[in-house]
């Protein structure tokens, strides 16, 4: 019930503010009553109630035009006083809102200033202009100090909203910059899934494509048999493209259709690849074999697919090792390849400027793990140290 009287009041804020002027008009007629019971003299009604129904009239322009109002009231609220009214809570009900509202708009010295002038013009008012000569406490220190609370009340409401204004303008742009950091983020693991993707098929079958130039007018079978290879590895890399790029265009977290992301359960098949472009690749491992978690997983076999591909590119000999050593919580990773003396090492080829080791580094990262990469004795190695399980 009471979210329905909030709705229909958000709805006709006219009406709204016409009803709180009229009840507030009520309140004065109150305090002029009031004031008229417990002054010895007699009063001058009507003219009290139409000072009132002014001053009340006046507040619609508060917020548009504060200061005026302001003055406007305060004038005839003195002259409320000279004519012989206790100034009372009740009847200066409208200077009291019109110098809140110059609390809650104005800036801190405005709002001082302007409430402590209309305080002096109260005091002047009970002191020179009242004609029964009311009691100080009631007539000099009670009113000052009601227009006083009433401006200090608008300030502290003033500052709690800028402050929760401000708080807002704080979450929003935390939140912009927290989406903006996942998006970020979210468009390096893409990029670095592509970049593994077309890299390693691409290599392979470049490799490929130039062994099988190179038999065509010695052994045209082989290269026959590897132009089949090569259709194989091209279709490999398409399929891996088109699941990739299909979880950019779908638009739910729906994976129906998807392959499952690849992990050391592939190795085999990375390696029978490898071959196929004429890289022997030999795999030793040690200590017991352990599950990993799905992101440990998708690096590790990433990462031993991004070095042997430089291998393939940059190894002047075809052969790499891949040792996988299995401890308590970790997996090490270490790929080596060996170079004849006198060649470039694999890898070295804008080994701190290209995508590949920093892709490889920033794999080992975010599962968990480290990832070292440099020339060792007689070639190059890429060594990397994961956990089994996830890590907070």
């Amino acid at each position: 019930m009471s979210t329905n009287w909030w709705d229909r009041a958000a709805r006709r804020p006219r009406t709204v503010e016409f009803t709180a002027l009229l009840l507030l008009f009520g309140t004065t007629v109150a305090g002029c009553f009031v004031t008229g019971w417990v002054t010895p003299g007699p009063l001058a009604l009507w003219s009290a109630l139409l000072l009132s129904a002014f001053c009340c009239l006046a507040l619609r322009w508060r917020n548009r035009h504060t200061l005026p109002v302001v003055g406007f009231v305060t004038v005839l609220t003195m002259a409320e006083g000279a004519l012989g009214y206790l100034l009372t809570p009740l009847l200066m009900g409208p200077l009291m809102v019109a110098l809140y509202t110059v609390g809650l708009r104005a800036d801190r010295v405005t709002a001082r200033n302007v409430s402590l002038l209309v305080a002096g013009c109260v005091v002047v008012t009970a002191l020179l202009l009242d004609p029964y000569s009311h009691p100080v406490l009631l007539g000099v220190v009670n009113p000052a100090a009601w227009v006083l609370l009433s401006a200090l009340l608008g300030s502290y409401v003033g500052v709690r909203r800028a402050y929760a204004a401000d708080r807002a303008r704080q979450a929003e742009r935390a939140r912009a910059e927290e989406a903006r950091h996942h998006v970020v983020q979210e468009r390096m693991r893409i990029a670095r899934e592509l970049h593994d993707i077309v890299a390693h098929h691409l290599a392979l079958a470049n490799a490929q494509a130039s062994t099988a130039a190179h038999l065509y007018h010695t052994h045209p079978h082989e290269a026959f048999e590897m132009l089949n290879t090569l259709s194989a590895t091209t279709a490999e890399a398409l399929r891996e493209l088109k699941a990739t790029v299909g979880l950019l265009r779908q638009e739910s977290e729906a994976d129906d259709g998807l392959a499952p992301a690849p992990g050391l359960g592939q190795l085999s098949d990375l390696t029978s690849a490898c071959a196929a472009a004429g890289l022997d690749v030999g795999v030793t491992v040690s200590g017991q074999p352990q599950p990993l978690s799905p992101g440990a997983d998708l690096a590790a076999y990433r990462i031993v697919q991004e070095a042997l591909t430089n291998v393939t590119k940059h190894a002047a000999t075809p052969r790499a090792d891949v040792r996988l050593t299995y401890l308590a919580d970790t997996l090490s990773l270490t790929i080596s390849n060996e170079t004849a003396p006198g060649t470039p090492l694999a890898g070295t080829h804008g080994a701190d400027r290209g995508f590949g080791l920093i892709g490889m580094r920033e794999r080992a990262q975010s599962a968990g793990g480290t990832l070292t990469a440099g020339p060792h004795p007689g070639g190059f190695q890429v060594s990397c140290t994961l956990p089994l399980h996830p890590t907070s």
